[in-house]
């Protein structure tokens, strides 16, 4: 057996396997590991293997293509397996993450704890976005994305945190993952500096742009395996919709949240320059 590629989505997998299966061309799906993170396509005849690499290519470019869908009503095998787990388990947490993504979670929760036991503002007397003669104390430039200011606020962040950041740490790196966080929490905390001052917090800013550079890597390289759901991209546009217009009846960072979109979507298309150009020689 040849082994051809590997999926972190069961269903991307199973599309691709049902297109060939309607090219007469047998592959079989087995998974990586006990955790089934990967789903591995092998591929029984050897005389097919040039054809089966140049139909890989073709998926990859649009894997949600009607053709595959159709493909899958056609000769769909309804015997597939794949056993899901139980994701409510700290096991579980902890493997679809890394050291930096709960390196902040903790960092987060014990600087929410010391606003529980202090005040806020005792707080932001060291973590605050600097101004005057605070320039040169430059963890401030980055802190104030670690401070929150009641359980929902912390429990919103650090969900989406977990979910996304997760993601980029498995699949791209930590070196990427905090990449992208320096340089959101730095973007966003100077967009909202710009109508707060130094009298804000939240990890929000670095989520936005986790949000818009997930999706548009998911978009543009679906086989890295990574992705925004359709329904939290929308809930995001529509959240930052309702910030400015007030509808919610809470102070949002509204600056922040756009300041990470905008960063996020940029260093998104900066990453998947190739992408585009691939696409526009075609």
């Amino acid at each position: 057996m040849t082994h051809i590629t590997s999926f972190a989505n069961p269903r991307m997998a199973q599309a691709f396997v049902d297109y060939m299966a309607s090219q007469n061309i047998h592959l079989r799906i087995q998974p990586s590991s006990e955790q089934q993170q990967q789903f591995e396509l092998w591929l029984d005849d050897e005389q097919h293997l040039s054809q089966v690499r140049h139909e890989l290519d073709v998926f990859l470019q649009d894997p949600n293509h009607p053709r595959y869908l159709a493909a899958s009503w056609q000769t769909g095998n309804t015997d597939a397996q794949f056993q899901y787990r139980n994701y409510l388990t700290l096991r579980y947490l902890k493997e679809q993450s890394g050291p930096l993504t709960i390196a902040i979670i903790l960092l987060s929760v014990v600087v929410y704890l010391w606003v529980v036991m202090t005040d806020a503002r005792e707080v932001l007397r060291y973590l605050a976005w600097p101004i005057g003669d605070q320039q040169t104390e430059l963890w401030r430039w980055f802190s104030p994305a670690i401070v929150h200011f009641s359980i929902s606020h912390i429990g919103f962040n650090l969900a989406l945190w977990w979910f996304l950041a997760g993601q980029v740490e498995r699949k791209l790196g930590s070196g990427k993952l905090f990449t992208i966080l320096l340089v959101s929490a730095l973007f966003s905390n100077w967009g909202q500096s710009l109508f707060s001052e130094n009298n804000f917090g939240g990890l929000s800013g670095v989520v936005y742009a986790l949000v818009s550079y997930v999706w548009l890597t998911g978009e543009r390289r679906p086989e890295l395996g990574i992705g925004v759901p359709r329904g939290l991209m929308i809930f995001s546009i529509v959240w930052l919709f309702f910030g400015y217009f007030d509808i919610l009846g809470m102070h949002i960072a509204n600056a922040a949240h756009t300041s990470g979109l905008i960063i996020g979507l940029l260093m998104g298309v900066w990453d998947n320059r190739h992408s585009f150009k691939h696409q526009s020689s075609k």
